[in-house]
């Protein structure tokens, strides 16, 4: 691989680990990381309903492991907080059940940042133990899984 190449590879993966900018806000980086989610998020459910967000999950999830394990290795810090693409895929993972009813979207948000911050076993064990992007991505997945839950019942609350 040229170095250009290689250069371009890591700056991408950097891009995408701090989607676009949003990890370097402050305060609550995590916070933000899932509200820039929100507008990808419903553009893809608008376009292509849930199972288009279901599938830009996977992918994002996939790109997240790269992106995150990268920007790790990079910076040789572990879990860095500026990282959100984790906080972005357990974001739309968990904006799946309600992918085009907008007006849940806040609901799908707050149940998300109450499962990340508050890390429900086995987000924890993940949080702790888990090295590398595999720790970085899999405890907001199981936040994500989390809400996925909670905006089921949701939906089946409300009919």
């Amino acid at each position: 691989m040229t170095p250009l190449n290689n250069q371009l590879r890591h700056r991408t993966a950097h891009c995408l680990a701090l989607w676009f900018g949003a990890g370097l806000l402050r305060p609550a980086p995590g916070t933000w990381g899932a509200l820039a989610a929100l507008p990808p998020a419903a553009l893809l459910a608008w376009f292509l309903g849930w199972p288009g967000l279901l599938v830009g999950t996977l992918l994002l999830t996939v790109l997240g492991f790269w992106a995150s394990g990268l920007y790790i290795r990079d910076t040789g810090r572990h879990d860095p907080k500026e990282v959100v693409i984790d906080e972005v895929a357990g974001q739309w993972l968990a904006l799946i059940p309600v992918a085009t009813y907008w007006e849940l979207y806040p609901a799908a948000f707050l149940f998300f940042r109450f499962f990340d911050i508050a890390k429900p076993w086995p987000a924890s064990w993940a949080d702790r133990d888990l090295p590398g992007s595999l720790g970085v991505m899999t405890d907001d997945l199981f936040a994500g899984g989390y809400s996925f839950i909670a905006c089921l019942l949701l939906m089946l609350a409300i009919g």
